[in-house]
């Protein structure tokens, strides 16, 4: 009769090498694991973006198109998109080009209409890297950008400078920008409201929101964000040194019949006319 003893020496030994092996198997499996979530994160979110198309056009370059439009080209190292430009010769295809798409058939007909895009006309070109001002332009309350009433060149500059269209630093850039339309609201007045120094976009959303008149936010929300309430006394809400505990039901600050002159007044610093 065979001693079990003389097995264990054996079975002890593919004992170990089977969990050698499993060992093995969960280092193997975790690298592969942490490898894909390497991979998977460096290239989530990463959109491959293609040149337009022109039918029988080739690309050639931007060397190319500053034959022609030298003073764009020249200025064009100052613009902001310059900073998404490749370097090299991986940025012939990644100039002008890239938004303009191939020019070979419109440098050898010496610039004729129809062989090059105009992103002024369609802001489709835009849209494949700003992918969400296009969601913001479908919101209910927009400028008409998608209707071909505006273009983004009206406000934005692609080739020279920071995108905001006019000179000067971002805040007088913004300002100055929007008051090349609407000029109304930039007076000048004799009480101006001080949201105006801040910028326009402190209280609008110049692509698109929910809200009328492309607010941030709606009602006296809105101008809770600066002017705060206090609560000195029990059931009394105190905003601007003055009892607003009625007056906050009425709708919004603006159209309750108080403070209507929103972007300045020529007769009180409340800005009610």
């Amino acid at each position: 009769m065979r001693d079990p003893s003389h097995d264990s020496p054996a079975r002890d030994g593919d004992s170990r090498k089977r969990n050698g092996n499993r060992r093995r198997l969960v280092v193997v499996s975790a690298v592969v694991a942490a490898t894909a979530v390497a991979i998977s994160c460096a290239t989530v979110n990463r959109t491959v973006m293609a040149p337009p198309n022109i039918p029988g056009a080739q690309f050639v370059g931007s060397e190319t198109c500053s034959q022609c439009h030298e003073p764009i080209t020249r200025d064009f190292k100052t613009a902001t998109h310059m900073r998404l430009k490749a370097p090299g010769d991986n940025a012939k295809n990644a100039g002008c080009e890239s938004c303009h798409g191939p020019g070979s058939i419109h440098n050898e007909s010496g610039g004729a209409r129809n062989t090059i895009i105009n992103p002024r006309k369609s802001p489709e070109t835009c849209f494949q890297c700003h992918l969400d001002k296009r969601g913001e332009f479908s919101l209910p309350h927009h400028h008409p950008v998608l209707e071909g009433k505006v273009s983004c060149g009206d406000c934005h500059n692609p080739h020279k400078g920071p995108m905001v269209k006019s000179g000067g630093t971002s805040l007088f850039s913004e300002n100055e920008t929007c008051g090349q339309c609407h000029t109304v609201q930039f007076g000048p007045f004799v009480y101006e409201h001080e949201a105006l120094r801040e910028g326009c976009t402190t209280c609008h959303q110049p692509h698109g929101t929910v809200n009328q008149r492309m607010l941030i936010s709606r009602n006296q929300s809105l101008c809770l964000k600066c002017h705060f309430q206090q609560q000195l006394i029990p059931g009394r809400i105190t905003i601007g040194g003055q009892d607003h505990t009625s007056l906050l039901t009425r709708g919004t600050c603006w159209s309750a019949g108080c403070h209507e002159a929103i972007h300045g007044s020529q007769v009180g610093s409340s800005m009610r006319f």
